[in-house]
Order: C-alpha cells, then sequence, then structure tokens
C-alpha cells in the first residue's frame, strides 16, 4: 500500500476512534477486518504522529497563561482560576485566589483599594480567617466613597481585612471625591492625610481592582476630567484612576480624587491587580498594558482571550 494511502486509512480509523466514539469492533466490521487490526491501526497511528494525544492536567493551562503574560507584561507572577458554576462562585475563587498569592508573595504592609471583588475578598476572609497571615498592617489605597456599599467603603473593609488576617489597620479618614480641588488641597494638607501617606511609602504590596470603565461616566468623573475620558477612550479603572487600552493612564489638572499618587503606587514592590467575574478583556489588556501591576488575579478564560484563543 502506498505510503500516502496507509496514512489516509489509519487518519480514517482513528477519526472515527477519537473524533467519532465510534467502538473498535464497529470500525472492524465497516471495513471488514478484525477488531485486533483496528487496536494495531491505532496504535500505529500514534507512532508515526498522525494521532498526538494531548492530556491537559489541572493547572498547567493558567501555567502556560502566566508564562505568557511574564513574557508579554510586566506580570512576574499572579493566580489564573477556572470559572465557577456562577459568577459569585468565580468571584469566591479569585477571592481565595487573591489570598493565596497575598501568602506566596509574603505580603507585610498591604494597601487595598476598592471595588467589586475587594468587597468580596472581605466576604471569603469573614468566612475563611487566615490568622497565620504574614500580612502586619494595612490601609486604604483611596478615601472612603459616600454610598452605602460595602465594596466601596475603604476604611471598613480594612478594619474587616486585618480582623481577619490578625494584622494592625491605619485608617484614612478622608472621603475618595471631596467636592472640590480646592477642598482636596485643603484635606491633603493636613495631618490625617500626612501620617496616611507615610503608610502609602511603607507598603511592600499594593490590592488593586480592575474594572470596566463604564459607558456613561458619572458626574463627579466629569466633573474631574471633563471630555478628557471620551476624547483617549478610557477603558477601565484602577482605584479612581482610569486608563485605556493602550495603557495610558489618563491624568487631569482637575483631578480632585484623594488616593495614592501614582507615582507612590508605581514605588511599591508588589503591585496585585485583582479582576472580578465580569471584567473586560479591554479592562485587562488595557491595566497590563500600563505596566503597574507586578501580579494578577484572574479568570484563565479572561487571560486566554488575551491571546486570541
Amino acid at each position: 500500500m502506498p505510503e500516502t494511502e496507509k496514512l489516509r486509512r489509519l487518519a480514517h480509523v482513528a477519526r472515527r476512534y477519537y473524533l467519532e466514539d465510534q467502538k473498535q469492533s464497529d470500525i472492524a466490521a465497516e471495513l471488514g477486518v478484525s477488531r485486533p487490526l483496528i487496536s494495531r491501526m491505532l496504535s500505529e497511528a500514534r507512532e508515526l504522529g498522525v494521532v498526538e494525544i494531548l492530556i491537559h492536567e489541572p493547572g498547567t493551562r493558567a501555567s502556560s497563561l502566566l508564562d505568557r503574560l511574564r513574557m508579554t507584561s510586566s506580570i512576574r507572577g499572579g493566580v489564573l482560576v477556572e470559572d465557577g458554576e456562577d459568577e459569585d462562585a468565580t468571584n469566591q475563587l479569585l477571592s481565595q485566589g487573591a489570598v493565596d498569592l497575598l501568602r506566596q508573595i509574603g505580603a507585610r504592609r498591604l494597601g487595598v483599594g476598592w471595588g467589586y471583588l475587594i468587597g468580596q475578598l472581605v466576604t471569603w476572609l469573614e468566612k475563611h480567617p487566615q490568622p497565620d497571615s504574614s500580612v502586619t498592617d494595612i490601609c486604604p489605597l483611596v478615601g472612603n466613597a459616600s454610598i452605602p456599599a460595602r465594596n466601596y467603603q475603604s476604611n471598613e473593609n480594612v478594619r474587616l481585612m486585618a480582623q481577619q488576617l490578625g494584622a494592625a489597620p491605619h485608617f484614612l479618614y478622608l472621603p475618595a471625591l471631596p467636592d472640590s480641588l480646592e477642598e482636596k488641597q485643603v484635606l491633603c494638607s493636613t495631618e490625617v492625610y500626612r501620617q496616611i501617606h507615610q503608610q502609602w511609602e511603607q507598603i511592600d504590596t499594593a490590592l488593586v481592582n480592575i474594572g470596566d470603565y463604564p459607558s456613561s461616566p458619572d458626574f463627579a468623573s466629569l466633573v474631574r476630567y471633563g471630555s478628557l475620558l471620551q476624547q483617549q477612550h478610557a477603558c477601565g479603572r484602577m482605584l479612581v484612576y482610569y486608563f485605556n487600552e493602550a495603557g495610558t493612564i489618563i491624568q487631569s489638572d482637575q483631578d480632585f480624587a484623594i488616593q495614592v499618587p501614582l507615582e507612590t503606587l508605581m514605588r511599591c514592590p508588589n503591585i496585585v491587580g485583582v479582576c472580578s467575574a465580569n471584567t473586560s478583556a479591554r479592562a485587562l489588556r488595557g491595566a497590563l498594558r500600563t505596566g503597574a501591576f507586578t501580579h494578577i488575579v484572574a479568570r484563565a478564560a479572561l487571560a486566554q482571550t488575551l491571546f486570541g484563543q
């Protein structure tokens, strides 16, 4: 039998067995040969490379994706999780991943942002206290919001996290969004601000949300940025900073948000970006291109979309 014809015959048998889930005895009857011959043909198909069997061990996809992220971005490590049965389950897996990553890093002085996943992380910690954590001190990276949602109550989140991690909390008794630039300047000249700025200078790890930029910006964003966010095509948010898909962090002379200054944040040795279950690929792509993040916590499926898979 000519070599090409032989390979075609092996491929046909392999397709019927591996892809179409046919029994060896059924393939044998179809071709008018014995079942042992079909078994030998399948073995030969593997030996000649007609069939390649790839086994995905648990965790290998995440490991491979992290390796690619290390090669293509500022990321040094992280945790990628498989999707849970629903968004809540996925967010709990992401929360657990973030806590595990803090342990891997050996975080001691921790700065914490805000956002949906941060609130979920606090909820996870309340159910799974970590009294043996390496974290000794925790402080907020952004002031408190005026809305009641737990996700944006920076001081309360820091208090609860410190309680569950056995760490000392440090609070920021200032609003995230004061009424004006002038009010921010007054507030940032106080002893309260000086003390929190001192904490920011000492952190070795920052836990920062990566979220989507809303299609309809809120009033405070319009006042802080005017039309800059639209002009520069903002796609994501970290703390109360916005960035576009090219990785440019958009800055405004009128920004009156009270949060860790960018230049201070960038000096932090470990900056962990945490994504929620519904963070978009555009937001993650833009965040990675800022070069700010050293570690990432995200869905493996979301990371995979960055590579067109």
